[in-house]
């Protein structure tokens, strides 16, 4: 076989597509591969510009590109090799890898187009991307489960800590409760035991003083039993939500000048309590009962913790939009330290000794005041006395 018979085979039997064309960019000659690539028949294209291969831009500028590189020199395509696109004869557009080289002989020279057929290679490549897009949205949607369980795993954790925290303060109340309990009621019996005995014997002597005196502190006992049991009995019906703000039109001075009346009988000796009231008006819309309770649980306070001899001040100040109740004494005071505890269940500032007392007073007077939407303030210096404010504004819903 002749060389140029061996190029001819080769050339006519190659998988990929073979193009010549002449320095002007006339089709000169295609294998089967290219034709088969293009969709048409020898005839149709050898003489044709080899644009109407190509779709828009390449069409208009190839004979631009072939000129400018006859003149320049300068090489788009030939000898680089790049990725470019073909026009079928349907119309359709697919991509491929066309590398051109330039054959000189002595009276001309030929172009020769090497075309690899990428349709395969970049629908795999699109196949790929869409994978790859739809992993990365899955990758998203699964992060974001992630990050939310991971949320709210924190969430379920905190509330488990809020749960532990509230497990421990509860069983620190417990303790605080069984301690005070045993305490606050021992004291009170043993009391009247005493003076029971003390009674009889006394009784039989005729000794009328004595007899009186231990008769008081049996009553006084008494009394304070009791009020431990209203604080256990008002705390279980506050815990249970029994308790509800029922409010009603009452005259404020009426109100308080009774109060100050009754706590006068329960003062020490020589305390004096001392009502004022500030404003042009009286009339207030509130619950009178729980009202009551707290005023009165602020005045035994007062009294409790002040000594003989002294001034409790009860004012109320009516404005257009707010009472003001305020509770005044020169008692012990409250330490510093002990202020911010002072709203707890069961709590007892460190300087109240052997004064009798649950811890629970403050702790109801506050959950009644916030129950009619008010507002409970102290101020207290220790050894200097302490004014507990209650504020109420008005053209509220009360809470239930």
């Amino acid at each position: 076989m002749d060389r140029s018979k061996f190029l001819d085979a080769i050339i006519e039997n190659a998988i990929d597509g073979i193009i010549t064309i002449d320095d002007k960019g006339f089709i000169e000659h295609l294998n089967p591969a290219a034709l088969q690539l293009f969709g048409y028949i020898k005839e149709e294209l050898v003489g044709k510009n080899v644009s109407v291969l190509m779709p828009e831009p390449d069409h208009t500028r190839h004979d631009g590109y072939l000129s400018r590189y006859e003149h320049t020199g300068q090489k788009h395509i030939i000898g680089i090799g790049r990725e470019v696109c073909g026009k079928r004869r349907d119309g359709s557009v697919f991509p491929f890898r066309l590398g051109v080289s330039e054959i000189k002989f002595s009276d001309r020279k030929i172009y020769t187009g090497f075309i690899h057929d990428l349709s395969k290679e970049k629908a795999n490549e699109e196949q790929i991307r869409t994978y790859t897009e739809k992993l990365e949205v899955k990758i998203k949607e699964r992060t974001h489960d992630l990050v939310k369980l991971v949320s709210e795993l924190e969430i379920a954790k905190e509330n488990m800590q809020a749960l532990f925290q509230k497990e421990k303060e509860l069983n620190q109340l417990k303790t605080r409760f069984v301690s005070m309990a045993s305490h606050e009621f021992r004291t009170p019996l043993s009391s009247i035991q005493l003076s029971a005995s003390l009674i009889d014997k006394y009784a039989s002597k005729q000794d009328a003083s004595n007899v009186e005196k231990h008769t008081l502190k049996i009553k006084n006992s008494i009394n304070n039993l009791t009020t431990i049991l209203n604080d256990f009995l008002s705390l279980e019906k506050l815990e249970a939500g029994k308790v509800e703000a029922s409010a009603q039109f009452f005259n404020i001075i009426s109100f308080a000048e009774e109060i100050a009346e009754e706590m006068q009988m329960m003062t020490k000796e020589n305390q004096h309590i001392i009502y004022e009231h500030k404003g042009l008006t009286a009339e207030v819309y509130l619950d009178p009962n729980l009202l009551k309770n707290c005023v009165i649980n602020l005045i035994s306070n007062s009294i409790k913790y002040s000594g003989e001899d002294t001034l409790i001040q009860f004012n109320s100040i009516l404005k257009d939009d707010e009472l003001i109740l305020e509770v005044k004494d020169n008692g012990i005071g409250i330490p510093e330290l002990d202020q911010h505890n002072l709203f707890e269940p069961f709590f007892r500032a460190h300087n109240t000794g052997d004064i009798p007392g649950t811890g629970l007073g403050l702790n109801i007077v506050k959950r009644y005041v916030g129950l009619m939407n008010g507002t409970l303030a102290c101020r207290s210096e220790q050894n200097l006395g302490t004014v507990f404010t209650l504020t109420f504004p008005f053209g509220y819903q009360l809470t239930n």
